[in-house]
């Protein structure tokens, strides 16, 4: 993957207090977490269930922020990335219904200011389009990435 100097890395805009839900969904884990701003306040752990339903994941998303003193009300923006296609569309119908937004489904076609070069962009996983976005949004330099998720992954993103 390569950087493309000439625009931003950050998806949208976030304002110092903008509540942000942001949901990454991989084969065994989801895991959420909630930002103000660019500060992390909570996140949290789930088991990735491919047969959960947008009601069920209403009712365990909304005791998660009970527990932290949270309302759906707060929530300002969602962005999910998942390598589980069935769960996009499930987490979206969660997302329609409990916060009256439409989230941000990360994608190769994403605007995040990294060129993906492989010969089939499509194929590459919404966790290591994040990864690398976020990687060169803090270091802005080449580097390694290396993600130990279900699957071990290595990245090279090159600042050229």
């Amino acid at each position: 993957m390569k950087t493309n100097n000439s625009e931003s890395v950050t998806i949208g805009t976030l304002s110092d207090n903008m509540m942000l839900l942001t949901i990454d969904v991989g084969n065994t884990h989801t895991v959420l977490g909630l930002y103000c701003g660019e500060c992390l306040q909570s996140s949290w752990r789930l088991h990735t269930d491919r047969d959960r339903t947008a009601d069920e994941w209403a009712v365990l998303v909304g005791q998660l922020f009970q527990l932290r003193h949270l309302d759906f009300s707060e929530i300002e923006g969602v962005i999910i990335s998942s390598v589980v296609p069935p769960l996009s569309g499930t987490l979206g119908e969660m997302c329609r219904r409990c916060f009256d937004l439409d989230p941000y489904l990360v994608s190769a076609k994403s605007d995040t200011g990294i060129a993906i070069q492989y010969d089939y962009p499509h194929e590459v996983g919404a966790d290591r389009i994040v990864n690398a976005a976020a990687a060169y949004a803090k270091h802005r330099t080449s580097l390694i990435i290396v993600d130990f998720g279900t699957a071990t992954t290595f990245d090279y993103l090159s600042a050229a």
